[in-house]
């Protein structure tokens, strides 16, 4: 396990990306522990002002983002400036895409439904930069043996044929798998081989005389959403709190 480590991660220069999404994922852990507990008044926490001003936590994010990642720039992948350079980032970028959808709706919407993308932001990019930190490394190791290097440069085509794989995912709507698809081999494939979502650029090209594709595409979708739309939400409820219930339109405003 020693040797692994310090063969994939701490030669090639990936210890600095390890340090960052760990940070990364425990600020984003504590962070979402103190709001919550904020919001049940439970604990010695509080939300911080300055006069009637809230200051959201995304405000300290962006100054640490903005501190680590100049300082991973000025330094090399290897070092103690890298790897402190690495933490704050993570720690400023979990406080950032914590209140992601706040920044994409320019509105204090942490608690509605529209701060789930919140949750997927950091879900996703936890799981993107995990992937590729546990991924196979083809470059950055020295003194690799015959078979090493034939074993990474099977890896480059196999890298190379993914993210082909996930450019026709991509064109189908299924981002996700396309994501994931660069780094897992030929996940994306699967999503390739599939029928593309409605709307998607490839269904607009290559369903607009193909009535029956559309069809089965429309009823994919409906019966995918229909089928992970709950256990989807319940995850997202178990990471990040349950939202507020919504406003019933129908009473008239107190005045």
């Amino acid at each position: 396990m020693g040797h692994w480590l310090y063969r994939n991660i701490v030669e090639p220069g990936k210890l600095p990306q390890l340090l960052a999404l760990a940070s990364f994922v425990v600020t984003f852990v504590v962070t979402r522990v103190i709001v919550r507990l904020i919001r049940a008044g439970k604990g010695p926490f509080g939300n911080v002002k300055a006069g009637d001003l809230h200051i959201h936590h995304v405000v300290p994010g962006v100054v640490l983002t903005v501190i680590g990642g100049f300082g991973a720039v000025a330094s090399s992948r290897y070092g103690f400036g890298a790897c402190a350079s690495a933490v704050v980032f993570g720690i400023g970028t979990g406080l950032v895409l914590d209140e992601f959808a706040l920044i994409l709706h320019l509105d204090d919407v942490y608690w509605t439904e529209a701060g789930r993308k919140s949750v997927e932001v950091v879900v996703v990019t936890a799981a993107l930069v995990g992937l590729m930190l546990s991924g196979f490394s083809p470059f950055g190791v020295n003194d690799v043996s015959n078979q090493e290097a034939q074993d990474r440069a099977g890896a480059i085509v196999t890298i190379a044929l993914n993210f082909l794989f996930a450019l026709l995912c991509l064109s189908k709507g299924k981002v996700r798998m396309a994501i994931f698809g660069v780094i897992v081999p030929f996940v994306a494939l699967i999503g390739t081989l599939r029928l593309a979502k409605p709307g998607s650029p490839w269904a607009k090209r290559f369903y607009r005389r193909r009535p029956r594709a559309r069809a089965r595409s429309r009823l994919r979708t409906y019966r995918h959403d229909r089928r992970w739309a709950g256990p989807s939400r319940r995850v997202q409820e178990w990471i990040g709190g349950k939202p507020d219930p919504a406003p019933d339109r129908s009473l008239p405003e107190r005045r």
